[in-house]
């Protein structure tokens, strides 16, 4: 591999300019920029490595890909790999990749920041102040109150872990029973229902899967505690978006915190927009401030070992990864 020069596709929307930080691979590769099918069809038969950098392109679900005879590796510039896992590609010997650990500290941040904002009722305090009233009200402390993570890989642990510190009673749940450093014991999802009714607050950080997929339906919902806040930071179709709404208007659940959703854009007139005790921000909680060189140092530290024979960094389990079929732009 080493001294060969190879081609390197760089999959980004159509209207995104080529990420920065991938300077260092124009000395030993050729690196082609994929925006539509066009330019997939055009090095298909000569790819060697693809990096998706756009978590919703449904192109490797709609191409060819056993024309692909030279591609050995997918990189998903992502935590979840949805939009690379086309079912051609779970049954191959593609070898497929995360960025798991980019986005850690700033989703970690943000779940506590939702939480801190529905505690303190700040969202309440900044609508007084832009009608210029004095309402006096009391506020909750975090302390003490039960957090409830659902997904406890990187992304979970590290929202556990700054909760934890900010005196939360954190636990988690996850596909099967496991031990933490953070959580002690990792529930298995068998106890979903019964840990929902014990938590003040629920925050989902669990990838998308066919098992994940509608996890949060009415059931849920109903079997959350009364009045206790909900956080989605994971993907959109985890939640049946209806069954939310109608626990939210009908207050058994005070408040959600969304950063993720089936369709997005989220659409214009969709009932999030208005509500009261919704926070919509749009798919960003992990995107601080620096985080595209960061996913490309570690593209191309990756893009070292691979041309090195060394084993990759944040490698998948495709099957155990794979989503239910659907269309990659839903989540």
């Amino acid at each position: 591999m080493a001294g060969e020069l190879i081609t390197i596709g760089i999959v980004v929307a159509p209207d995104d300019p080529a990420p920065p930080g991938l300077e260092p691979l124009q000395d030993e590769a050729r690196v082609e920029l994929v925006r539509n099918a066009a330019d997939m069809d055009r090095i298909l038969k000569d790819v060697s490595v693809l990096a998706v950098y756009d978590f919703r392109t449904p192109l490797l679900h709609e191409a060819d890909l056993g024309r692909a005879r030279k591609l050995q590796w997918i990189h998903a510039a992502s935590a979840g790999v949805d939009a690379v896992l086309a079912p051609s590609v779970v049954e191959s010997d593609i070898a497929v990749t995360n960025s798991r650990g980019v986005f850690d500290p700033g989703i970690a941040e943000y779940v506590l920041g939702l939480m801190l904002l529905f505690a303190k009722d700040f969202h309440t305090t900044l609508a007084y102040q832009r009608e210029q009233r004095w309402v006096h009200r009391e506020s909750l402390l975090l302390r003490g109150k039960k957090l409830l993570v659902v997904g406890a890989g990187s992304i979970g642990t590290e929202i556990g872990r700054l909760a934890k510190a900010a005196g939360l009673d954190v636990s988690a749940i996850a596909r099967s029973q496991r031990e933490n450093p953070v959580f002690g014991t990792v529930h298995g999802s068998d106890e979903l229902h019964r840990l929902l009714g014990e938590a003040d607050f629920v925050a989902v950080a669990t990838p998308l899967t066919r098992e994940t997929q509608g996890m949060f339906d009415a059931g849920a919902f109903a079997a959350m505690k009364a009045g206790a806040w909900f956080i989605n930071i994971g993907r959109g179709p985890i939640v049946d978006e209806a069954a939310l709404i109608d626990a939210l208007e009908r207050g058994h659940v005070a408040g959600a915190g969304l950063d993720v959703f089936i369709d997005e854009p989220l659409p214009e007139g969709h009932p999030f927009w208005k509500m009261p005790n919704v926070v919509v921000s749009p798919h960003m909680s992990g995107d601080t401030v620096g985080w595209e060189a960061e996913l490309s140092a570690l593209f191309v530290d990756n893009v070292r070992r691979w041309r090195a024979g060394e084993e990759l960094r944040n490698t998948m389990d495709k099957k155990q990864a794979a989503v239910a079929v659907r269309r990659p732009q839903e989540g």
